[in-house]
């Protein structure tokens, strides 16, 4: 599964806070209005030139802090293609893949990548290249059971196909 988008690079220890604000919290469960609130608080620039396939790079432990599985249903309902980053917070890691949304451990990837560029991520073998320098690293790939739940749309729509069952997204 290749994955090719514009790169929006945060640093270390972004948590779910900053990625959708706990304001908002018992304002809304829609997906899409949760969408529109994208690091708003620390980077309201996001919510403007951001597009859907663009890739979330960040230094360590991305996600941490309280446990809402919020940050993850924002960004992948924003359109946010994948998130690489050197570290995730556990809680946020398995929300993402839950949710449908890649994630990816690369270790040294804040300095392998600017803002602005694009990158290309292999999710099966981890390679990654810079399309704007020409430069490649690898990262863990994702095992085949979690691409398989990131190939059906998240966990429910995958267990709902492994098991037969039919019916909406929930």
């Amino acid at each position: 599964m290749l994955i090719k988008g514009r790169v929006y690079l945060f640093g270390d220890d972004i948590n779910t806070d900053v990625i959708y604000p706990g304001k908002y919290l018992s304002i809304t469960t829609d997906r899409g209005e949760m969408a529109k609130h994208c690091f708003e608080a620390v980077y309201p620039e996001f919510l403007k030139t951001a597009q859907r396939g663009d890739i979330i790079v960040a230094g360590k432990n991305f996600g941490c802090g309280s446990s809402r599985e919020q940050a993850a249903t924002c960004l992948k309902y924003f359109g946010v293609a994948a998130v690489v980053a050197e570290s995730f917070a556990r809680i946020f890691y398995r929300n993402a893949i839950n949710l449908g949304l890649p994630v990816l451990i690369a270790k040294g990837i804040k300095g392998f990548t600017e803002h602005g560029q694009t990158l290309e991520v292999d999710l099966v073998s981890g390679a990654i290249r810079n399309t704007e320098t020409g430069g490649s690293m690898t990262a863990q790939g994702v095992p085949e059971f979690v691409l398989e739940i990131l190939t059906s749309g998240g966990l429910i729509p995958y267990l709902r196909k492994k098991l037969g069952i039919a019916g909406q997204e929930v």
